[in-house]
């Protein structure tokens, strides 16, 4: 299938935009934080990829292939706008959608207030729109607020953004064979974490699209924009919405040309574009079902939008 793109964006696709600032940081990023979710992901070996008629060659998607995993603790959910908040609060950190003045938003959640604060939208993704003032603590622009989403997904932060949370808290971003060994829970070759079927007895198991895509999302998931972290039921492993929800960063450089290592297989050493897992509340079935396990895709690390998040882990000593 030829690859479409509907929930992913960069910065670049806008023409014009002000020049990131250096981001400078308050102090030295030493403690250990946010440890109380992390589970254990015992050492194995799986099948990463897809040849399934359903996913996008163009994509890197497959061929499948046997890859060797070591033990790692990985966040049982993606880092909230709580957490988030705390690292900002503690850091003075400034994210790159604070640095630039602007972020991606979802036209459907544009008020009249915010639709004054446009500032472009990228060619062949018009439901895309940059908006000045939006950022991961004002998700759909100047005068909207988080105050009752602090325990859902922080989004509006880009790879740049995840690294320097990681090292405050002492984490690091996964790998992409670690999201895929994790994310498929122990099971073999599903299309989903929890099976090959999207819904089991007609209940829903992820936060995706329904309805026409671009226009009318019907919500019948229970959620528009983003879910609590804790939505749905866990996968095998014990973690929470690893598909749909909000794309999560891996810390791979994007390539669709995969190496023949076997052992803990990481991207190239450089690129231009970072590894994004798992799809989001946007993805649709008929359009872009990249909430599938082996789905893939991939943004510059100053890219930012309303539905990218991500979710960290550590290494076993």
């Amino acid at each position: 299938m030829e690859p479409k793109s509907c929930c992913g964006v960069q910065r670049e696709s806008i023409e014009k935009f002000p020049e990131p600032q250096e981001i400078t940081q308050s102090k030295t990023f030493s403690k250990k934080r946010h440890r109380d979710n992390l589970i254990t992901i015992p050492k194995g070996t799986f099948l990463m990829g897809t040849d399934d008629e359903e996913g996008y060659k163009l994509d890197g998607e497959g061929p499948v292939r046997s890859v060797n995993v070591d033990s790692f603790a990985v966040d049982r959910y993606t880092v909230t706008n709580e957490q988030f908040k705390e690292f900002i609060e503690e850091t003075g950190y400034k994210t790159d959608a604070e640095q630039f003045g602007w972020s991606f938003v979802f036209h459907l959640f544009l008020s009249n207030r915010t639709k004054k604060d446009v500032i472009g939208s990228p060619e062949g993704t018009p439901w895309w729109l940059a908006v000045k003032g939006a950022t991961w603590e004002h998700p759909e622009g100047i005068g909207t607020s988080i105050a009752d989403r602090m325990y859902h997904p922080v989004v509006h932060v880009s790879w740049n953004d995840a690294m320097a949370y990681c090292t405050w808290s002492g984490k690091r971003l996964l790998t992409e064979a670690e999201w895929e060994y994790a994310a498929r829970g122990g099971l073999v070759q599903k299309r989903y974490p929890w099976g090959d079927k999207l819904m089991y007895r007609k209940k829903h198991l992820c936060n995706i699209w329904q309805g026409e895509f671009p226009t009318n999302n019907i919500g019948k998931d229970g959620y528009l924009a983003t879910a609590p972290v804790d939505a749905y039921e866990p996968n095998g492993y014990g973690l929470y919405n690893v598909v749909g929800n909000v794309w999560e960063w891996c810390a791979d450089w994007f390539t669709n040309e995969h190496n023949e290592k076997k052992d803990n297989p990481i991207g190239p050493k450089i690129g231009v574009e970072r590894v994004m897992r798992g799809g989001s509340y946007l993805c649709h079935q008929s359009y872009c079902n990249r909430y599938r396990v082996a789905a893939r895709s991939k943004s510059t690390p100053d890219s930012s939008t309303g539905n990218l998040g991500f979710r960290c882990a550590v290494d076993i000593d």
